[in-house]
């Protein structure tokens, strides 16, 4: 490896865990708009695994790296960059749904595809930050329009979204009711949950009856049709996993609709500022280096993760 050279997880072929491969690629050069970024950790999401298994948006590069989240420091700014300078931290997820390529020592994009990284967070936390808290924010904030005294409800509210709805909704004023696992209640209640319905041993549309105004479904299945009977006249359901999970309206006034993320520099610095606030942390359970990348795959895959999961590429 050298100076133009870096280390890369690439997917030769679309398939299981296994077919994640160490390479050493080209280093990328920022074009015009666009910034040069030497990654020090990157996130990691569903999405990479479920990219890594069909080839998902079909939008990659050749050969394909995964990865969207990223925090690092930037190396070189294309022509036509004033935001930044080489030497300023930022985090951001470029590109989706396009090929951000995370799963990198480097990593180009739009420089208004990122944000300065909260002084609060290490670059491992930060990683953990842009694609699932923007999910959040723009779901919940800007789709639903949550308010204060508001009560929504979120699904698997422990996991990389949820643990994150959970805080920005509790910082808007809403009263945030979760489903999760036991074991995960004591956590959801640190991070501002006022009421935690453990679904493997109560039916959420028995404890809640029609009192929502907001739901955040992460989950799909047969979760967006159940929702719709907790929800109050004029409420909203809001379907992350596909827009063929959507359920069909249920009348009252009742919104439902799918949101995919979108890379936007002013809803992370919005997520900056709830950091600098003490509104907003992310929970890293699990930091490996980026060579055992098939290892985070198959630990989020199995589904039982609090948090976020996250790459190391580079120490400090």
């Amino acid at each position: 490896m050298n100076g133009t050279t870096m280390r890369a997880i690439t997917v030769p072929s679309w398939g299981g865990p296994g077919t994640l491969t160490p390479a050493h690629l080209p280093r990328p050069v920022p074009g015009p708009t666009e910034i040069l970024v030497r990654v020090h950790a990157a996130g990691v999401n569903p999405v990479d695994w479920k990219t890594r298994a069909t080839g998902g948006f079909g939008m990659h590069g050749e050969p394909p790296v995964l990865g969207y989240d990223v925090s690092g420091v930037v190396e070189q700014v294309g022509p036509g960059v004033t935001l930044y300078r080489p030497g300023d931290e930022v985090f951001g997820m470029p590109e989706f749904p396009r090929q951000a390529g995370g799963y990198a020592e480097y990593v180009t994009g739009p420089a208004r595809h990122f944000a300065l990284k909260p002084a609060e967070l290490t670059h491992i936390e930060a990683a953990a930050l842009p694609l699932a808290g923007l999910t959040a924010w723009q779901a919940l904030v800007e789709t639903a329009g949550l308010t204060g005294g508001q009560r929504v409800l979120i699904h698997a509210a422990a996991g990389g979204v949820g643990h994150l709805a959970v805080q920005i909704a509790s910082a808007h004023g809403a009263y945030v009711v979760g489903t999760a696992r036991e074991d995960k209640h004591a956590l959801l209640k640190e991070l501002g949950a006022d009421e935690i319905i453990d679904y493997t041993r109560q039916d959420f549309v028995t404890a809640l009856g029609r009192t929502v105004d907001v739901v955040l479904d992460s989950v799909g299945g047969d979760y967006g049709p159940r929702s719709l009977a907790v929800l109050r006249d004029g409420g909203t359901l809001v379907t992350l996993p596909s827009p063929d999970e959507v359920p069909a309206g249920a009348g009252r006034g009742v919104r439902t609709g799918f949101t995919l993320v979108e890379p936007d520099s002013t809803g992370m610095r919005a997520l900056a500022g709830l950091v600098a606030a003490g509104r907003l942390r992310p929970v890293v359970e699990t930091v490996l280096p980026l060579e055992r990348a098939e290892d985070a795959h198959r630990l989020g895959e199995a589904g039982r993760t609090r948090g976020k999961i996250v790459l190391s590429v580079r120490e400090g």
